[in-house]
């Protein structure tokens, strides 16, 4: 089996302190708001920075670089963008010097406002660590850049709180940073056996994390009908990765459920071939489920998580499934096939039934690259949410908030509901109407009634720019949010 082409989460990250001042030499930054003081108030009236949220203005000088970084009115948002924005500069001057011969920072020391709370500093802590994440698989060596950022304290009481907010931040943007390792790994050597492969080695490193892996045979005598359907096509057999945090004195139980579909052609159902090499992106939903579930078990939450996540490839052969076709799914539903590249809620439809039938969880939630007509409705930047369950909804909502994640709930049209029906078989898969409610519909009818929310991500897991913390290439959208919802059931 190949090996993964990826280093250690990690390493790869920034090391971020905290202290109350810098050493001796350091390149430093100043944050600053529009109206506030900073570490070099008189030199920013000099050379007029502004303190606009996301600008970074560069004073070179004798004794090392300056930079101001502004923040604007001090949101977290604009904290988080301030990061990013600042350790790509940083990082770009680092850059330069080595070209030029000269000596290249690789730490820098930030002040922070007096003001900050650790709100802010977690803020500020995210994007930097994610601002600058960059993949590529090469045998050039990586440009100089800054590795790492010691965060200053206006006063010394304020380090141990500073710190123990960075020390959550770092283990968040370390899921966001995974999930965007496994969506950006290209698709010749990420097929479901190397996702599997790839989670038991994450759970390998984490305590408290155990992870299954059950393979194609098993998948056949548990009636895995639409996992096995949906990866027929392929050379490549699909799996079912099954992931646990059970530690001890938990009352309530999660279940995540996440589409792992490593690469997607859309089957018979072919897609156009402009666009289709961005389909090694199409397992961000599991990808963010295996991602949450390391940092889960690593800031040791108190609520039982079960992560599933059904890998499989959808490829064209004689073998694929076909538009037509009547499948059923493990527990004994059946779904009339409409169209083959509506293959996503395929796997979800029976990992979500084999979850809620063996564990019967106290809530679902699946998160998946599900549907074209989320990007028309929401754009790039927010992700879709339907919920069976106001409370539920409320908690994801609460917790995209706090992670810096944008949510917005649709609804779940009575109207659509009857769509959704068969003539030939329980459900047909890819009825008319609008595509991402019906599809939501689709997927409720396999939750058994209990609270459930489907998160539809096809538009803000996958970026063509800088924006914030993102970066080009696949974003973890969603890996963040499903860590804070768990944290919301452990009263943490």
């Amino acid at each position: 089996m190949a090996r993964s082409p990826l280093p250690s989460v990690p390493s790869r990250l920034l090391d971020i302190e905290v202290a109350d001042s810098a050493r001796r030499g350091e390149p430093l930054a100043a944050v600053l708001t529009p109206d506030g003081e900073s570490a070099y108030s008189e030199l920013a009236v000099r050379v007029r920075a502004t303190g606009k949220a996301g600008e970074v203005q560069l004073v070179p000088g004798d004794e090392g670089p300056r930079w101001f970084v502004g923040v604007g009115d001090g949101t977290e948002k604009q904290y988080r963008c301030a990061g990013a924005a600042f350790v790509r500069a940083a990082s770009s001057f680092a850059a330069a010097e080595a070209d030029a011969g000269r000596r290249s920072p690789k730490r820098v020391a930030v002040a922070l406002p007096a003001e900050a709370s650790s709100e802010h500093v977690a803020a500020f802590a995210t994007g930097a660590l994610l601002g600058g994440y960059r993949f590529t698989v090469s045998s050039d060596e990586p440009p100089a850049s800054v590795r790492t950022v010691r965060l200053l304290a206006a006063h010394e009481r304020a380090v141990p709180e500073y710190t123990g907010a960075v020390d959550r931040a770092r283990e968040l943007a370390a899921a966001s940073a995974l999930a965007r390792d496994l969506a950006n790994a290209p698709a010749n050597v990420k097929n479901p056996a190397w996702l599997a492969d790839v989670a038991e080695r994450v759970g390998g490193e984490v305590p408290g994390l155990s992870v299954t892996v059950r393979d194609e045979h098993w998948l056949s005598a548990q009636a895995f009908g639409g996992v096995l359907a949906v990866g027929g096509g392929s050379e490549s057999p699909p799996r079912l990765i099954e992931l646990s945090h059970r530690p001890r004195g938990a009352t309530t139980h999660l279940l995540l459920v996440g589409k792992g579909i490593t690469f997607d052609t859309g089957g018979i159902s072919i897609k156009p071939a402009q666009g289709m090499h961005l389909m090694r992106t199409d397992m961000s939903g599991g990808g963010a489920v295996i991602a949450a579930m390391r940092a889960i078990a690593a800031l040791r939450l108190g609520v039982r998580v079960t992560g599933l996540v059904p890998a499989a490839e959808n490829h064209v052969s004689g073998s694929s499934y076909r538009p037509g076709d009547v499948v059923r799914h493990y527990g004994g539903r059946t779904t009339e096939v409409a169209n083959t590249d509506a293959e996503g809620r395929m796997v979800l439809a029976d990992a979500i039934a084999y979850g809620v039938q063996r564990y019967r969880p106290d809530a679902v939630v699946d998160v998946a690259t599900l549907t074209g007509a989320m990007k028309v409705a929401l754009g790039l930047r927010t992700g879709g949410l339907f919920a069976s369950d106001d409370e539920l909804a409320e908690r994801v909502l609460a917790a995209g908030e706090r992670t810096g994640e944008q949510w917005w709930r649709m609804p779940l049209l009575a109207d659509h509901a009857e769509d959704v029906r068969s003539d030939i078989a329980d459900v047909r898969q890819a009825p008319p109407g609008p595509g991402g409610i019906t599809a939501a519909l689709f997927l409720r009818e396999f939750t058994a009634d209990l609270p459930w929310a489907h998160l539809d991500i096809a538009g803000p897991a996958r970026s063509e720019k800088n924006y914030d913390e993102v970066v080009p290439g696949g974003t973890g959208f969603s890996a963040r949010t499903l860590v804070e919802l768990a944290a919301s059931y452990a009263g943490r």
